[in-house]
C-alpha cells in the first residue's frame, strides 16, 4: 500500500498507484478475455450441434417419400 510506505514522496505515491491501478486493469482485460473465448466456444459448440441435429433429423425424414408413394398408388388407381 502506497499510504503506508514511509519515506516516499507524494509523487511517488501517485506512480506506484497508477501502476497498481494499469496491473489491475490488466488482470481485468485477462479475465474478459478468457471468458470471452469461453463463450465463443459455448456459442460455436451450440450452433454447430443444432447444425448438426438439422442435418441428422433432416435425412431422417421420410414422409416426403411415403407422399410419393401415396402419388404413385392413386395415379395408378386412376
Amino acid at each position: 500500500d502506497p499510504a503506508r510506505e514511509p519515506g516516499l514522496s507524494p509523487e511517488q505515491r501517485r506512480l506506484m498507484a497508477q501502476v497498481e491501478y494499469a496491473q489491475r486493469q490488466r488482470a481485468l482485460q485477462r479475465r474478459l478475455r478468457s471468458r470471452n473465448v469461453l463463450l465463443a466456444l459455448g456459442i460455436g459448440a451450440v450452433t454447430f450441434g443444432i447444425y448438426g441435429y438439422t442435418f441428422y433429423s433432416v435425412s431422417q425424414e421420410r414422409f416426403l417419400d411415403d407422399l410419393e408413394q401415396e402419388a404413385e398408388a392413386a395415379r395408378a388407381r386412376a
